[in-house]
């Protein structure tokens, strides 16, 4: 008994000893021999270059607060212009389903179609084609691009000197004229009476002519486009020009002016060419007033026509499914007859 007993301890010790050899054995760092006795092949490709992740393109819906628009990253220091808040004040809880309350002064605003319209600037904003150049306190230029060095465009949306709504009729309008090629500007514009806007139109003007280069643009034949109040707007540079509403600044003329539904009566014998349009049931500006105007520039021996829609009342902008739908097509076919070098091609 007491030689097995012996022999079990015996064992257990030589166990414990091999063990602990082979233990020391892993820990031990490996010899310049064994380094040269492993020929296994390492893996010798090249380390991958770090993928850019693509920028985070939020989807904005009718259910979007306003809060989340202005917060977008893509319009970071612009956001607060997107929709019209002059009227409304800063509502950061109201939804875009609610936009058409912004926009007393125009109809036919729709909410999926602003919703889109957003989303649209978005990617633009990604893809280098849109930017806002701040030209001070609520002032400023949405750019959207089209082919370097064509001519460009300044828009100007209506609200009555009460609210600027760009949302309608501006920014639908501006990506359009991008996609046609040429340069469009959207003037985000103080409101608080005609003669401060007009101020911000000629300083819009100036910029442009200013910085030319950069932004890639063709200063000759460049147009004015408005709708109501930015109609007003586009009408009043056209007839008097610059220097009248900002003493300090000094610029051509545009080449034409495009017209939407303004009684703006004030013309000279110098205007440009004007195209204007307007619906046959606007109760805000009479079809009449607008082919007054029209007789008026042609008696002066100024190019101009008028083009009355059927069945439309004030503030159509674009005119999406009503009988207005695609008036931008005739208005820049006439722009296009004043531009020296043929337009776009």
């Amino acid at each position: 008994m007491k030689k097995t007993l012996l022999l079990m301890i015996v064992s257990s010790v030589c166990i414990a000893t091999e063990v602990a050899c082979m233990s020391r054995e892993a820990k031990q760092p490996a010899t310049q021999a064994d380094v040269t006795r492993d020929t296994t092949p390492t893996d010798t490709a090249p380390a991958l270059e770090p993928v850019t992740p693509e920028p985070v393109q939020p989807k904005v819906t009718t259910e979007t607060k306003w809060a989340e628009i202005v917060a977008i990253p893509q319009f970071k220091g612009f956001g607060q212009y997107i929709l019209a808040r002059e009227r409304v004040g800063y509502k950061p809880n109201m939804k875009l389903a609610d936009v058409a309350t912004t926009l007393p002064f125009h109809r036919y605003v729709d909410a999926g179609q602003a919703a889109d319209c957003i989303n649209k600037m978005i990617k633009r904003v990604d893809a280098g084609r849109m930017s806002y150049y701040s030209l001070g306190q609520d002032v400023g230029l949405f750019f959207f691009r089209g082919r370097p060095g064509a001519p460009f465009a300044i828009l100007s949306a209506g609200g009555g000197f009460y609210y600027v709504g760009s949302i309608h009729e501006g920014f639908p309008l501006a990506m359009t004229l991008s996609d046609m090629g040429y340069n469009a500007f959207v003037l985000q514009y103080r409101t608080g009476g005609f003669n401060i806007a007009c101020k911000d139109l000629a300083r819009g003007i100036d910029y442009v002519f200013k910085h030319a280069a950069e932004l890639q643009v063709d200063t000759a034949d460049y147009s004015l486009w408005g709708a109501s109040a930015g109609a007003e707007m586009a009408a009043a540079l056209g007839s008097h020009g610059t220097r009248r509403y900002a003493p300090g600044i000094v610029r051509p003329r545009p080449a034409t002016v495009i017209l939407c539904y303004t009684e703006h009566a004030d013309y000279t014998r110098r205007d440009p060419p004007t195209y204007a349009v307007v619906g046959a049931d606007d109760r805000v500006t009479k079809a009449s007033a607008m082919r007054r105007r029209v007789a008026n520039l042609k008696a002066a021996g100024i190019d101009a026509e008028v083009h009355v829609y059927p069945n439309l009342v004030h503030g159509f902008g674009m005119g999406f499914g009503t009988s207005a739908e695609g008036w931008h097509t005739g208005a820049v076919k006439f722009w296009e007859k004043y531009i020296k070098k043929g337009g776009v091609k």
